[in-house]
């Protein structure tokens, strides 16, 4: 695996027991567009490991949306190798949800699932050092759902492909926000967005 560091064979070789869950689950329910399954190491994994290496460390993570568990299967994996940390996974979807607790058991990977909506989320889950969310929403409306963990001092890493201009600049009309933009390692056109300290105007 092309990869943004060296890890290690337990590490990969969690991955790999992931992938091939991944390819099996997603015979029956739809958990990535199926165009990207061919180039699942590349599209999938190596796009969730760089939010990771963004804020690497024992931090406490909260995916939301987490679907087919890209980044937070992916970070809790990598968390292994920390020794320390842990990923809170929010998804709604009942079988989605399965999938992803069956992939934290079999990978041995440091999280949790919630099955969940956002909304209960916010009143119930707390204390987190990064919010991550992969292809949830647009950034005004994902900032409104991550904003109290945000205010509690988390910091956002949001993948955002080549139309992210046009939702900064939508988000900016609703709140004002500290923003470093990082480009992607696996679609020059696409970045990830560091958000922190966002007020809503």
């Amino acid at each position: 695996m092309q990869s943004l560091h060296p890890v290690s064979r337990e590490t990969l070789r969690r991955l790999e027991v992931f992938v091939g869950l991944f390819e099996k689950w997603s015979r029956s329910i739809n958990l990535a567009a199926p165009s990207t399954l061919p180039h699942i190491w590349e599209r999938h994994i190596l796009d969730s490991a760089q939010i990771f290496a963004l804020n690497p460390g024992p931090k406490a993570w909260l995916d939301i949306g987490s679907g087919g568990g890209f980044p937070g299967i992916v970070t809790a994996v990598l968390l292994c190798e920390q020794g320390a940390g842990h990923v809170d996974l929010v998804e709604s979807n009942q079988k989605k949800a399965a999938f992803l607790r069956r992939a934290l058991a079999e990978t041995g990977g440091r999280g949790a699932v919630h099955a969940i909506r956002i909304e209960q989320a916010q009143k119930t889950l707390s204390g987190f050092d990064a919010v991550s969310a992969r292809a949830v929403a647009d950034l005004d409306m994902v900032l409104g759902y991550c904003s109290s963990w945000l205010e509690e001092g988390a910091t956002a890493y949001f993948h955002k492909g080549r139309d992210y201009r046009r939702e900064i600049d939508k988000a900016r009309r609703s709140w004002s926000f500290d923003l470093v933009e990082h480009t992607s390692i696996v679609d020059a056109d696409s970045v990830i967005l560091q958000i922190s300290k966002p007020v809503r105007t």
